[in-house]
C-alpha cells in the first residue's frame, strides 16, 4: 500500500468511522461472526468501515435499506477478505438490494448457435465489475439458520474473487506460496465425487447447487467453509485445506471456540 493510499484509509477512519454501539447492535447476533478473536472483530469493522465508504448499498424497486442492514451487508462481505485486504474489491461499487427473490431474463446461445431464453429467479447475482445484487429476504433466513452452510452474501463475493482474473472458473488468482496443482486436484476431485453421487441419486452433505459449475462448486464451498465448516472439514477434507490457505482463515477453530466460550464456569466448593 502506497503512502498516499495508506493516507486515504487512516483519514476514512478517522473521519467515518462505524461507531461501537451501532456495529454492535448490527452484527452482534450473527453466527458467522462468533469466535473472532477481539483483533479480527477491530479489523472487520475497519474493513466493513472502507466498504461502506467506497460502496453504494441501496435497495431496489423501491426497498429501503437501514443503516443496520449496511452494516450487515458490509460485514458478512468483508469476512472472507478479513486476512487478503479491501483492495480486492476495488473493481466494482455498487450493491443492490432486493426485498425478496429477484426475476431475471436473459438469452444465451448454446454451442450449436442456438438461442435460448432463460428466466429464473434469484437470491443473488454477480457481474465481473458490475454489482453485487442480493435479496434481503433470503439475507435474513441466512441470519435465522445460522451454521447450516449457506450465506448469499459470501456466495456472491465468493463469485467476485474468482473473477478477479477475468473469469469465473472456480479458481481464484492464488497466492505466490500456493501452486496451483494442488488446488485443482483437490476440487477437481471433490467436483467429480459430487457429481458422481448425484447422478446416483445418492444423498450429499452440500447444497446440490455445488455440482452446477466449477464456479458455483468454489462458491457454495466457500459458504460452508465460513458457515458451516465441520462439514466441509469432515467430508472434503482436501478443499478445506486450500480455502484456509486461500482465505488465510480457519473457521473450524472459531466454532470450537464459540462452543467453549458458551459453556458453563463451574465455581469450585469452598
Amino acid at each position: 500500500m502506497n503512502i498516499l493510499r495508506r493516507a486515504r484509509v487512516r483519514y476514512i477512519l478517522h473521519r467515518y468511522p462505524i461507531k461501537h454501539d451501532v456495529w454492535e447492535a448490527a452484527t452482534a447476533k450473527l453466527a458467522v461472526l462468533q469466535g473472532l478473536t477481539s483483533v479480527e472483530k477491530a479489523h472487520l469493522r475497519e474493513l466493513s468501515t472502507l466498504f461502506l465508504h467506497d460502496k453504494r448499498i441501496y435497495g431496489a424497486q423501491g426497498f429501503e435499506v437501514s443503516e443496520a442492514m449496511r452494516i450487515h451487508v458490509a460485514a458478512i462481505a468483508c469476512l472472507p477478505i478479513l486476512h487478503l485486504g479491501i483492495g480486492l474489491f476495488s473493481a466494482w461499487s455498487d450493491v443492490v438490494i432486493y426485498a425478496d427473490a429477484f426475476r431475471v431474463s436473459r438469452e444465451e446461445v448454446d454451442e450449436m448457435g442456438i438461442v435460448h431464453y432463460q428466466d429464473r429467479v434469484l437470491s443473488g447475482e454477480s457481474w465481473s465489475r458490475g454489482p453485487v445484487i442480493l435479496s434481503w429476504r433470503d439475507i435474513e433466513q441466512d441470519t435465522q439458520r445460522g451454521y447450516e452452510g449457506h450465506n448469499v452474501i459470501i456466495h456472491e463475493i465468493a463469485h467476485k474473487l474468482d473473477m478477479l482474473d477475468g473469469s469465473a472458473n472456480g479458481i481464484p488468482p492464488l497466492h505466490v506460496a500456493m501452486p496451483v496443482p494442488p488446488w485443482t486436484d483437490a476440487f477437481s476431485t471433490a467436483y467429480a465425487a459430487l457429481n458422481h453421487r448425484l447422478e446416483h441419486h445418492h444423498e450429499v452433505c452440500v447444497d446440490p447447487y455445488a455440482a452446477t459449475s466449477p464456479a458455483e462448486f468454489f462458491a457454495v464451498f466457500s459458504e460452508y467453509f465460513f458457515c458451516a465448516p465441520d462439514i466441509l472439514h469432515v467430508h472434503f477434507r482436501d478443499v478445506y485445506r486450500q480455502l484456509q490457505l486461500y482465505y488465510r482463515q480457519d473457521p473450524l477453530s472459531r466454532i470450537h471456540t464459540d462452543k467453549t466460550a458458551d459453556q458453563p464456569v463451574h465455581e469450585a466448593a469452598e
